[in-house]
Order: C-alpha cells, then structure tokens, then sequence
C-alpha cells in the first residue's frame, strides 16, 4: 500500500439526537449527529407500530383471510 495516500482515522464520539446516546467510532471526523439509531429505531426496540389512517392495513387483511 502507498504510504500517504489513506484518510487518518480517529476515535469519533456519534451522538443520536432522539435517544441521546453516544457510542464511539473510528472516523475521520472528530463527532457526528445522527438522528436515529439503533437504540431508538422501532425494529431494535420492538415497538414497531403500523401508522394505518386510511383503513388499508384492516382492507387488506379482509380481502386475503380466505
């Protein structure tokens, strides 16, 4: 490999904004903001929820329950 030529990698402290939980990295930056993780996203946590206004979660399983 060519000496000179690769990114510098740091420990990097990654911030999730909802949860507000941090973990650290290598990056090449110093700190980064994410806005969802896994420590927050419904299919880590379980509480995985189906947005249905309309009624077509209900239409649906109606129709294909034969």
């Amino acid at each position: 490999m060519k000496k000179g030529i690769h990114p510098q990698y740091i420990p990097c402290k990654v911030k999730c904004v909802t949860s507000g939980k941090e973990i650290e990295v290598l990056s090449t930056k110093p700190d980064l903001r994410i806005d969802i993780s896994s420590f927050c996203h419904p299919f880590y946590t379980g509480s995985d929820k189906i947005a249905d206004t309309t009624g077509r979660v209900e239409r649906f399983k109606k129709k294909y329950a034969k």
